[in-house]
């Protein structure tokens, strides 16, 4: 794709803005945007992967300052909090252990949840399946209870019932 401004040279600059879903979408050269002053950001400067886990991590390089005056570190291996942003892996098993909570709010922004269940295959796993889906509409309970939809929560509570007949 070339440049939509100069089309002389190939666009490196891609930005997508939306606002009232009305998007636009630009495609510029790096000339042509540091000419256009339309972007704030250092185009310049490369991507590190320290970077990247700070814009995870909370965004502020700050952060990472800060986290290393609380003295993190792992008892096992010696790994600190602004070793492991800059490397962007753990030295052991026990880091997982000491920056765990540290780690939450990443795993949050990636995955959308902090823990993780896996899949079950169909063939195997009948009981734990149920439990699962228990569980699953134990949740699906709670948020209609607290959105006040009575009718619907209802029908969740039969089926849990129901599931829960089979599990006997």
């Amino acid at each position: 794709m070339m440049c939509q401004n100069c089309s002389k040279r190939p666009a490196t600059v891609h930005w997508t803005k939306i606002i009232n879903n009305e998007k636009t979408e630009v495609h510029l050269c790096e000339v042509c945007a540091k000419e256009s002053n339309q972007f704030d950001f250092d185009i310049d400067s490369s991507f590190s992967l320290q970077n990247f886990l700070t814009g995870l991590m909370g965004g502020d390089p700050e952060d990472l300052r800060i986290s290393d005056q609380k003295k993190v570190q792992c008892d096992t291996c010696g790994l600190t909090h602004q070793q492991f942003a800059k490397m962007g892996r753990f030295g052991c098993g026990k880091c997982y252990e000491v920056f765990g909570e540290q780690l939450k709010p990443m795993l949050k922004r990636i995955h959308g949840s902090t823990s993780h269940s896996g899949k079950v295959p169909k063939r195997a796993g009948g009981t734990l399946r149920i439990k699962r889906r228990i569980s699953e509409l134990k949740e699906s309970l709670q948020r209609c209870i607290y959105r006040e939809e009575f009718e619907k929560a209802a029908e969740i509570r039969d089926e849990i019932k129901k599931l829960e007949e089979e599990l006997e």
